[in-house]
């Protein structure tokens, strides 16, 4: 966690499933969690779909500050939450005064700017068996020889994978069950094993083949 004694300037408490700002809105702030879990939901096809569950250290809202665009998606508080919330004006402040705190919240930035375009290609696949595979793909892209990765252990459960790719848990158990029927996948309480990372290469190869032609 970054920050803490920045608090009493900067802090700020949101109750659970209080709404902290909503998708399409004009932005000029951000929020560096402190404490608690807040939601990141955007709507897809009309329907509401979890981009992501966030946590202590992790910041939101960013994109507001880089690209001066309204809201790409709405963030609501899952229980308790305590941030640092920064605009333009206290963001420049902080960036002269505290060097090493603005040096790590944009290391930050740039890796939420990552994450969420990837995150928003998953929720572009039209069928949910994609959505799965791109899901391990995205997190197995997290290791620096993922290239060169044949089998990989993920440290996740089927309700992760449910909210990164924004379906219910129930429907992404069926298809990991069948997955790890036919030997795609091994599945523990803790982790998933996957076998061969080349099964999923070529499932979301060929839907966004597909959907460019």
């Amino acid at each position: 966690m970054l920050g803490g004694g920045l608090f009493s300037k900067f802090g700020k408490q949101f109750n659970p499933n209080q709404i902290i700002f909503c998708e399409f809105e004009p932005g000029n702030d951000f929020y560096l969690i402190q404490s608690g879990k807040v939601k990141i939901s955007k709507i897809v096809k009309d329907k509401e779909k979890t981009m992501d569950i966030l946590g202590p250290g992790d910041i939101f809202g960013e994109m507001a500050i880089l690209e001066e665009q309204p809201r790409s998606a709405t963030a609501s508080a899952v229980d308790t939450v305590q941030v640092l919330h920064f605009n333009r004006e206290n963001f420049v402040t902080l960036m002269t005064s505290q060097p090493q705190l603005a040096h790590k919240l944009l290391v930050i930035f740039s890796r939420r700017i990552y994450d969420a375009k990837r995150r928003l290609m998953i929720l572009l696949l039209d069928d949910i068996q994609s959505k799965v595979a791109d899901v391990i793909l995205m997190l197995s892209e997290k290791e620096p020889n993922y290239r060169d990765l044949r089998s990989i252990t993920l440290n996740i459960t089927v309700d992760d994978i449910a909210n990164w790719c924004g379906e219910p848990s129930d429907q992404v158990q069926q298809i990991v069950n069948h997955w790890t029927k036919i030997g795609k996948l091994e599945q523990y309480a803790d982790r998933i094993v996957v076998p061969n990372l080349n099964d999923f290469r070529r499932i979301v190869a060929a839907k966004r083949k597909d959907a460019r032609l």
